[in-house]
């Protein structure tokens, strides 16, 4: 009787640059799965930043891949780069995840092994002028070196389309890890603020994209209403400094942490006060604690949110005024935020399951894996 062999697992490299945020913990969450799956995963990335430290527990294998997070001069000896590391791991697939990951990796794969691109947000929506253009023109020609383009959500899927980026689109929204992302206690009974006033707290890197400096500025109208009420941003990045010196004093700076869960869970009220966004992963995190969340009405915001938080927790982006009247009517309600966080509570567990999310990565890798090998393909030499 022939003995046949079992096919040997896939060999997947994710390229990602960023580094930190909700792009790492993806990507994080991500190799995870795939492991347990039994895929052999590598990740590219700069040898900074949170990603490094939070696959280092996995097995993963992790190959620096010095970048950085803007295009400009440094492109070309980041693409050698590049080049010389999937020569190396001959990978059968790639995943590249954010803008500068997936220019670098469409320019030197060029379709000759099946590209996945995850954008995590559009990147001609971070600038404007002639560099949205350029970014613009950019995707457009990239998306022909692109097997399947993921979205976060429908949104960030129909802002593609609707500016002439011709792709073979997958949807897949993100997803967070429920056994990570809990409340302390059940949602029914999990008390939340304390005697000091209302606690509001904001997750995400210190940037623009983020909104925090809104934020700031619609707080110094809360405090009017609410004097008791305490704002703590927790997170780092370019805006750090700015920031500090723009907020009142009843605002606080967590700096980065390794965890965000307890102040998930000790918050009354998430807040992610966003410029733009495919899905933002902080509200999710937030809503798996039991937290409610008031969020900006970019993309993926109104998907990420079951019935009753879409009604009552979204605003224009940057209208600071909107932000600060959700922020005074919401606090006031405790016994409402109670009942938002639950329904919260109650929608991630149904909705946004990250092993959820790991599946329908696999069907996509599952779309574009063959029989053939990475010996069969023409190699990628530096």
């Amino acid at each position: 009787m022939p003995v046949t062999s079992a096919p040997a697992p896939p060999r997947v490299l994710h390229v990602t640059q960023p580094v930190d945020g909700g792009v790492a913990r993806v990507v994080a969450d991500l190799v995870r799965g795939q492991l347990a799956a039994g895929m052999h995963v590598s990740v590219a990335c700069p040898a900074s930043g949170s990603l490094p430290r939070l696959l280092a527990s996995t097995g993963c294998e992790v190959l620096e891949w010095e970048a950085s997070r803007s295009p400009g001069k440094g492109v070309i000896q980041e693409g050698r780069r590049l080049a010389g590391v999937v020569a190396r791991t001959r990978p059968d697939l790639i995943h590249a995840h954010s803008a500068k990951a997936g220019l670098i990796t469409r320019l030197v794969v060029r379709g000759r092994v099946p590209t996945v691109f995850q954008p995590h947000a559009w990147s001609f929506e971070a600038v404007r002028g002639v560099p949205a253009r350029m970014a613009l023109n950019w995707e457009r020609l990239g998306a022909r070196w692109a097997s399947r383009l993921v979205c976060v959500s429908r949104a960030e899927q129909r802002t593609g389309r609707s500016r002439g980026i011709e792709a073979e689109w997958r949807l897949v929204p993100n997803g967070v890890d429920l056994e990570r992302f809990h409340p302390a206690a059940p949602p029914d009974t999990e008390p939340h603020g304390s005697g000091d006033g209302p606690l509001v707290v904001c997750v995400g890197r210190l940037c623009r994209q983020k909104g925090q400096d809104l934020l700031v500025r619609a707080w110094k109208d809360v405090l009017r209403e609410l004097p008791r009420a305490r704002l703590v941003l927790v997170g780092d990045g370019p805006e750090a400094e700015r920031l500090k010196a723009a907020a009142p004093r009843t605002v606080s700076f967590a700096g980065p942490v390794d965890d965000p869960v307890p102040w998930y869970r000790a918050a009354d009220l998430v807040v992610m006060p966003s410029r733009w966004e495919g899905m933002a992963l902080a509200p999710l995190e937030a809503m798996a604690c039991g937290s409610p969340v008031l969020v900006t009405d970019v993309a993926g915001a109104r998907e990420s949110l079951p019935p009753p938080l879409a009604r009552a927790c979204v605003v224009p982006p940057e209208d600071t005024a909107a932000l600060a009247r959700a922020l005074v009517r919401l606090l006031r309600d405790t016994e409402g935020l109670g009942a938002l966080g639950r329904a919260a509570y109650r929608h991630v567990h149904a909705h946004h399951d990250v092993r959820r999310t790991a599946a329908a990565v696999a069907e996509v890798y599952g779309e574009l894996l063959g029989p053939a090998t990475t010996a069969d393909r023409e190699p990628i030499t530096t």
